[in-house]
């Protein structure tokens, strides 16, 4: 039976790597279903995550149904692991405080998946202990935090909370399923 990965994808720059983490795993046999935040479909359409999924690509709360489904429930319970990529500070923030005002949180509060997150954003946002103490707790509800690389960022700022490489979150998300 093929194992299913639900990719979040929020509204950083870096959503673009998300792009390669599904079409790798789509390429490795995984079922892969991708969720986007509205303002994820700000930098990347959901076309582009249909077209290599091969499933519709989830990106709003209330949508128009051609069938009867509790969607983030049946998505929560069919995941074997949910990983976002990448993951904003505002995302953190929201998921670590239980805020679920989107299809995206909605979903990962309903899961009992495992859930990789791939951090992404500003070095000073990283660095803030507001953020830091929201991973920390995170991390506490046995969520799977993997370190950011450090790099020029999209800014023009060199330092930490640079997206780590997708080659990396794909081979953590594989080893993850064994």
């Amino acid at each position: 039976m093929k194992k299913n990965i639900t990719i979040g994808v929020t509204g950083g720059i870096a959503c673009y790597k998300a792009v390669e983490v599904v079409n790798e795993l789509v390429k490795r046999g995984y079922e892969v279903n991708v969720m986007m935040t509205n303002n994820a479909t700000e930098f990347i359409t959901p076309l582009t995550f249909q077209t290599l999924s091969k499933n519709k690509v989830i990106t709003e709360m209330f949508d128009k149904v051609d069938k009867w489904d509790t969607e983030h429930i049946s998505i929560a319970k069919k995941t074997n692991l949910f990983a976002i990529v990448p993951a904003t500070a505002n995302f953190i923030g929201k998921l670590a405080n239980g805020i679920a005002d989107d299809m995206l949180l909605t979903t990962l509060m309903a899961t009992k998946a495992q859930v990789v997150i791939a951090p992404a954003m500003n070095t000073a946002m990283w660095e803030n202990p507001i953020l830091q103490d929201n991973i920390r707790k995170l991390e506490m509800y046995g969520y799977n935090i993997l370190e950011t690389g450090t790099g020029k960022l999209a800014c023009g700022d060199v330092g930490s909370g640079k997206l780590l490489e997708w080659q990396k979150i794909v081979e953590n998300i594989v080893e993850r399923l064994k």
